[in-house]
């Protein structure tokens, strides 16, 4: 297929994951509890979503103890960052109709 929407990543594609994605993909780490509050989902969604993610390998988990309290970091992976780049990218072709044809009966 040659239309940019063969590009798109199904896992990223759904509207919570991609959503998530676009988070990590601002930083290195992120605390758990900031995605959560930034993409307004609840824990159990977002765990839902995370392993999913992780399952792909576009997604690391850090969990961590800061004093007695666990703490949960995410990060994209190397191959998620590349995944959503590219994903991102096939959306913008997709908007700038980089691979449609002129339209029958188009202005010219």
């Amino acid at each position: 297929m040659s239309h940019p929407r063969g590009r798109l990543d199904g896992v990223i594609h759904a509207p919570v994951r991609f959503s998530i994605v676009a988070v990590l993909a601002a930083a290195d780490r992120v605390d758990f509890r900031f995605v959560r509050d930034t993409v307004e989902i609840t824990d159990s969604a977002l765990s839902k979503q995370v392993s999913t993610l992780e399952g792909a390998g576009y997604v690391k988990v850090h969990k961590m103890f800061v004093g007695r309290r666990p703490r949960t970091h995410l990060s994209l992976t190397a191959e998620g960052r590349a995944a959503f780049d590219r994903h991102v990218q096939a959306l913008r072709d997709i908007a700038a109709g980089a691979a449609a044809p002129s339209a029958p009966g188009g202005e010219e």
